[in-house]
């Protein structure tokens, strides 16, 4: 056979095996969106041609036909994406990366095969007409329903696809998986022998809702749907060094107490979102809710204010809308109807608000404590659209005014905050005066203490710091008085202020007496000092007697000072302006308004994700065009109108969710029967009708919780400041509360795939190798492993009974009979091993347990039996 006859061959079965897998929906519908989209498609139409769906692309544009079946590669659409010309060749130079070879075959091939596209392939002739655009409504199917009280809503929706597609859904799991299931899913714990003993005895016909009751009130609800939005808002820890900031805030935590209390509360999703953007403008005076503004104080970025702004901007778009309206910063969005002036629009909403710090009661010094929020620090700040984004060519001509995307039509007014007094002068808080009085007057008490001690020969220093201490106390006294009169307008006003200034100047006079008397002391110190080296000793001198000079300095700056006449003293406090520019109130009651059809929908679908696994909407943070309308679109709609119309409770949903059939379903198919089963791996391998559970891996901190809990070890104090993510091994708190920002995250909930704190609205999951040595080897697998055995080992009576007791408490399950036959091996085996440790090999690991391991071979076989199961993959998986 000749060399051109079998290139021939390997052409016609490459070409075969093309025509074979090119798919509309996988191949060429991305191909025209990613390449094509932005001048062709609903938002723009150069040459009256669409290619946003294949009816359109069949149909042409204004110069007729761009394909040709006949002649597929002739086709002018062909002959645009292989222009070697770039006036030509499209995508446009500088809008798009040319098509690969593979990309061309593909779309060749396509139109050879007649460019064929699903019948019922939507096209919509509007930007607005788009599905995430137009109000949630409830399904007919449940209209049907209405005054029934026993059926699911969430169950009704599902079985009409099932129908819909030919599926019979999978059995319910069994008792055991189940409640571990909900714990898990709910509180992010498992359940304890006691509680699923407490279950499986199943009292009454209605023990499933009274667990799922019980669960949503557990106060670990909250800690474990708190780390999942956590995620979602980007929650991260100051990010820096030493007394460096860089990113975010200390202190941030009060932000994640604030989000883990109003999830237990329930209170209302919308109400959430308005305190995050606009506590300060909505409630100015309550510290309770101003924590909320935590969201934009965390987006905080030292070295450059358009960063932080972007930031923001993006994500609370995407977090709160579905929009991916960063895309329009530098141009018009190519995808989404947001022009590039929408983006500065609603970066004027966000630009005149910055970051303080409030003093909390008991602490005075802010980097210990104290409160980050957000506040309007000036209302004449311009918004300017940067030229291709860059910041260095703003167009100032036409400064930008506050609004949101004309594509939803929800009302926005902006009306300006006036503040209330204490807002604009937090000082003004009782306890700060009250605990400033009392710090001077225990400053003063111990100034005159050391005096007393100091009998027989007082020294000047002592003596000047009495003087110091007692002149700071009056001036304090006075200050306050004359900031109080001037802010009430009192008649006084003026008299005190003169007296404040005049003693706030002999204070400061006082001080830095007191300043020049410590450095003449350490001048005549040095001098005395015995040292060797003389080169050494004048350095020492000649640095003391500079640092003297400096200080004769500032005394006669102070003296001079004191002569003046006038009422400027040192403010009691920073003042902020008395007014807010209500844009972020009007921004976040324009989210929460009940006719903006994104915000609930995008709640929804980040609830139902942590739930099975999947989202209703594939991109959790893009529901724009490319979004496709989702296969459950009524049963996301149902949820959303379900949402609002409970005010918003997220328990509501919840509760919906745990209590349908739907999600207690097995993940396990072996039990349905064969038949069915391979129709519906035929018809749904993927599991996009949700027809079975699908197996879920936990998440990295229900990992790390779950060993602490079932080692009896979990410390289940609530809330507080930021632990040291360096202790995650040996602090038994949940790892909720440890510091996590960028470089500050501890190392097993890395392992397994923790948040990442810049961005991380749907975790990934991988299986790599340093999973298992983590549970393996960590300190903190092995004592929890010691623990929990030492545990069991005085409820059971006997191996047997051990194993039983091992299985459920790690997996939440019995053992089967192979594994229980496996299990007594194991214990015979080791305890024979281990009854002469002179004949095994020593291994010295890198960390130390806190537990030791047993002396006695019986308890350390059953320590490595525990061990082994932690490692058992199903202690790290729902099913």
């Amino acid at each position: 056979m000749s060399r051109s006859t079998i290139s021939l061959i390997v052409l016609c079965y490459l070409a075969s095996t093309l025509r074979a897998e090119v798919d509309y929906l996988s191949d060429i519908k991305p191909l025209f969106e990613e390449k094509c989209g932005a001048c062709h498609s609903v938002l723009k139409q150069e040459a009256g041609l669409r290619l946003d769906a294949g009816t359109l692309v069949r149909r042409g544009g204004d110069g007729g036909s761009v394909i040709d079946r006949n002649d597929a590669s002739s086709s002018r659409l062909i002959q645009r994406v292989v222009a070697t010309e770039l006036d030509e060749r499209m995508p446009p130079d500088g809008e798009g990366t040319p098509l690969t070879r593979e990309q061309v075959q593909l779309l060749t091939e396509w139109i050879r095969l007649g460019a064929p596209s699903p019948d019922d392939e939507p096209v919509i002739e509007s930007p607005s007409q788009h599905w995430s655009y137009l109000p949630p409504l409830k399904s007919t199917e449940l209209a049907k329903l209405a005054d029934s009280e026993t059926v699911n809503p969430v169950d009704v929706l599902l079985r009409a696809k099932w129908r819909q597609q030919g599926l019979v859904p999978n059995n319910a799991a069994d008792d055991a998986a189940i409640i571990r299931r909900a714990y898990l899913d709910v509180t992010g714990l498992p359940p304890t022998l006691d509680q699923q003993d407490s279950f499986l005895a199943k009292p009454s016909s209605d023990a499933w809702g009274k667990l799922v009751d019980r669960l949503l009130d557990d106060p670990a609800y909250g800690e474990k749907w708190g780390k999942h939005w956590m995620d979602i808002w980007r929650y991260s820890d100051w990010d820096g060094y030493q007394d460096e900031v860089r990113g975010s805030q200390r202190h941030i935590w009060h932000w994640r107490d604030w989000i883990v209390e109003s999830l237990n509360a329930d209170k209302g999703y919308d109400q959430m979102a308005r305190e995050m953007l606009a506590a300060d403008e909505i409630s100015p005076d309550d510290m309770n809710a101003l924590r909320a503004t935590g969201l934009l104080v965390r987006n905080f970025h030292a070295s450059n204010r358009d960063i932080w702004l972007d930031a923001t901007v993006e994500h609370t778009a995407k977090a709160f809308l579905g929009m991916t309206i960063a895309c329009a910063r530098c141009h018009d969005h190519k995808y989404d109807p947001i022009s590039q002036r929408e983006y500065y629009a609603v970066r004027a909403i966000f630009e005149p608000h910055r970051v303080r710090t409030e003093q909390l009661p008991g602490q005075a010094d802010l980097a210990k404590q104290g409160l980050p929020r957000t506040y309007d620090a000036d209302l004449d700040v311009a918004t300017y659209l940067y030229h291709r984004g860059n910041e260095k060519n703003p167009d100032k001509e036409h400064p930008v005014e506050a609004n949101v995307p004309e594509i939803l039509s929800v009302p926005f007014t902006i009306d300006l905050v006036t503040l209330t007094q204490q807002a604009a002068h937090p000082y003004l808080k009782s306890y700060i005066e009250i605990e400033e009085l009392v710090s001077a007057e225990s400053l003063l008490a111990s100034a005159s203490d050391d005096l007393v001690n100091q009998k027989d020969e007082p020294t000047a220093e002592a003596r000047q710091a009495v003087t110091v201490a007692q002149t700071r106390l009056e001036s304090l006294k006075l200050r306050w008085a004359a900031t109080k009169a001037s802010l009430n307008r009192h008649e006084s006003a003026t008299n005190l202020a003169i007296k404040a200034a005049t003693a706030d100047r002999s204070f400061k006079y006082q001080q830095s007496l007191l300043n020049v008397v410590q450095k003449r002391s350490q001048v005549e110190k040095a001098k005395a000092s015995i040292e060797a080296d003389e080169a050494k000793k004048k350095a020492a001198i000649e640095a003391c007697e500079k640092a003297l000079a400096a200080a004769q300095k500032e005394l006669v700056d102070a003296s001079v000072a004191t002569l003046e006449t006038n009422d400027q003293f040192t403010p009691v406090g920073t003042t902020y302006p008395a007014t807010s520019s209500g844009r972020r109130k009007a921004f976040a009651n324009w989210i929460t308004h009940r006719d903006n059809p994104l915000t609930a929908r995008v709640a929804i679908n980040h609830i139902w994700l942590r739930y099975f696994g999947e989202p209703l909407v594939e991109n959790v943070f893009d529901f724009g065009l490319r979004s496709p309308r989702p296969r459950h679109h009524e049963l996301l709609d149902f949820l959303a109108v379900e949402l609002m119309e409970h005010n918003w409770s997220m328990k509501h949903i919840h509760r919906l969710i745990l209590t349908s059939d739907a999600y207690r379903l097995s993940s396990n198919v072996d039990d349905l029967a064969e038949g069915n089963r391979i129709k519906n791996e035929r018809i749904d391998p993927d599991n996009h009708w949700f027809w079975r559970a699908d197996v879920r891996r936990l998440d990295a901190e229900l990992v790390r919780d779950s060993l602490l809990a079932i080692g009896g070890s979990l410390d289940r104090t609530m809330g507080g400041e930021d632990l040291d993510f360096k202790t995650g091994e040996t602090t038994p708190r949940r790892s909720l509360y440890f510091r996590h920002a960028y470089e500050k995250q501890m190392q097993m909930l890395v392992v397994f795939d923790a948040a990442n704190p810049t961005d991380c609205y749907r975790r990934s999951e991988s299986v790599i190798p340093q999973q298992a040595l983590a549970l393996a080897n960590s300190p903190l697998s092995r004592d929890q492993s010691r623990r929990l055995a030492k545990r069991l080992t005085a409820e059971a009576a006997d191996d047997s009974t051990f194993i039983e007791l091992a299985y459920r408490v790690t997996l939440g399950r019995s053992a089967g009979t192979d594994e229980s036959s496996a299990c007594a091996s194991f214990l015979h085996h080791q305890t024979e091993l281990l009854t002469s440790p002179a004949a095994l090999e020593t291994i010295d690991g890198p960390s130390k347990t806190l537990t030791t391991a047993s002396d006695d071979p019986a308890q350390r076989a059953r320590e490595g039996l525990v061990q082994v199961l932690l490692n058992h993959n199903d202690f790290v998986t729902l099913r």
